[in-house]
């Protein structure tokens, strides 16, 4: 039996240490900041992209990579006939999974495409987790089959800052934006079915850390807490803080903090936090 190779694409939060350790091909997305093209984690990170996107005239746009750029490492991957494991954030939000499976096709390589239905960190836990069963020995087929429950006790919640990110790249109406900002109200959503699904509306951010804290401990009642993390657009100081100290507080002292892609940030906009964690 050959090797299993992972793939997963450049929202995956992870730390470029991690993916040299493990061997992980990354590929890449690009966002175009008024007339320039950047390369996401390659000549653009995360910390100066945001003052790149608070000085541009327009918001940055991002692409998904084209199905040739993914064929082109399945077929150097597959060509001894290894197995490939390819995991993408979700597709209701990016179009880079169906890149993955329009590639697939066209290879002679042995690949499975994932929809990980999450981004950032969520989409970091299932790349850890069939890292984990690969290097135990596990087939493609039981890698497949333990993500899937995976996902299932996955959770993840955005909270941006101000709306007019969303605005400007259409994620909610104008009318809708303009009440928020009227009222400073912070909109609370997750991405369950892998889709940005407000889920309610605070005003202020101590609101926020509580809400979401209250819904960490009702999701994990009876639980063991595998993993949580805190991705963010320098959020840290007025929400990622404050609710990492109260899950400390509450046992569980391993909270990953990230500061998630630029592909990510564009959507969100500046002062947005992740709220991620999987328990079963």
């Amino acid at each position: 039996m050959g090797r299993i190779h992972i793939v997963t694409d450049s929202t995956c939060d992870l730390t470029k240490e991690e993916v040299a350790q493990h061997g992980i091909h990354i590929v890449p997305l690009t966002i175009q900041i008024d007339d320039k093209t950047y390369i996401d984690g390659i000549d653009l990170e995360p910390q100066p992209f945001l003052s790149l996107m608070k000085n541009a005239k327009n918001l940055p746009k991002s692409s998904q990579p084209a199905p040739g750029k993914f064929k082109e490492l399945y077929d150097e991957l597959g060509k001894d006939g290894d197995q490939i494991i390819s995991i993408h954030m979700t597709g209701s939000m990016s179009g880079t999974v169906e890149s993955a499976r329009q590639a697939a096709q066209m290879s002679d390589s042995n690949v499975t495409v994932i929809d990980s239905r999450f981004i950032a960190i969520g989409l970091a836990i299932q790349i850890r987790e069939a890292i984990k069963l690969r290097d135990a020995g596990a087939t493609v087929e039981e890698i497949v089959e333990r993500l899937e429950k995976v996902r299932e006790n996955t959770y993840l919640y955005v909270i941006v800052d101000t709306l007019e990110n969303l605005i400007k790249g259409g994620r909610i109406g104008k009318g809708t934006g303009f009440i928020g900002s009227l009222l400073n109200i912070k909109v609370i959503a997750n991405l369950e079915g892998g889709a940005y699904n407000p889920v309610s509306k605070v005003r202020s951010h101590k609101q926020v850390v509580n809400y979401l804290f209250k819904q960490f401990q009702a999701d994990t009642a009876g639980k063991t807490v595998k993993s949580v993390g805190i991705c963010h657009a320098e959020g840290l100081a007025t929400m990622g803080g404050p609710l990492k100290e109260l899950i400390e507080g509450s046992g569980f002292n391993e909270v990953e903090i990230a500061f998630t892609s630029p592909i990510i940030s564009t959507h969100t906009g500046p002062g947005a936090i992740g709220f991620i964690y999987f328990a079963e």
